[in-house]
């Protein structure tokens, strides 16, 4: 019955447009992630050369104000990289278009579970959950994405310590999660939120 909804409201894209937009927003939030941290001195940070070597004229020598000159060993660096903050704009339609085609090519990978699945949860052990993915046939050496409807606590203590489980809510889906998972849980509530948030279609005319 869900899977029906997902295919008749969710899936509402075009197929030969998506893949493209699925690299460019991919590689917007990989752009953006980035962290542009190295940093390196120019003259003026450099520590000494306040004085001038030698005398301007009558030594022989070319003229130097400061023994910090990029020209000398131990100096200051020209146009040496700084640290700065790189944004690049992601419009909101391209984005839920984007997640949106990354279902559609995942859609083979879905396992529907009840909403009481884990709202059940009375312990918080690893030990617990690893049990009950065993039972659905889930192996946690496999990169699990678990989409929920709202945050659950309980849930993201017991799995924090496996690294291959990842734990998100509707409106906080990630595109790398949803392409990089082998094997994507989702409640039937949270079916209906996805179908709330990305079922429109949001790219071109319909």
């Amino acid at each position: 019955m869900y899977l029906k909804v997902m295919e008749e409201k969710i899936f509402l894209n075009r197929k030969k447009k998506s893949i493209g937009l699925i690299h460019k927003i991919y590689l917007l939030q990989l752009k953006n992630r980035r962290k542009y941290t190295a940093s390196t001195k120019t003259k003026s940070e450099v520590r000494g050369g306040g004085r001038k070597p030698w005398r301007q004229k009558g030594t022989g020598q070319a003229r130097a104000g400061s023994s910090r000159s990029p020209l000398w060993v131990g100096g200051g660096v020209i146009f040496g990289p700084k640290p700065r903050i790189v944004k690049k704009k992601i419009n909101k339609k391209e984005r839920r278009l984007a997640i949106l085609s990354a279902f559609y090519l995942k859609k083979r990978n879905f396992k529907i579970l009840e909403d009481s699945f884990f709202d059940n949860l009375t312990i918080v052990k690893t030990k617990q959950i690893v049990t009950i993915l065993k039972e659905k046939n889930l192996s946690i050496s496999e990169k699990i994405l678990i989409i929920l409807p709202e945050h659950n606590k309980k849930l993201r203590l017991a799995t924090r310590n496996i690294k291959n489980i990842i734990i998100t809510t509707t409106n906080c889906l990630c595109l790398d999660h949803l392409l990089n998972a082998n094997n994507i849980l989702l409640s039937e509530k949270s079916i209906e939120r996805i179908n709330s948030i990305y079922g429109k279609p949001y790219y071109g005319k319909e």
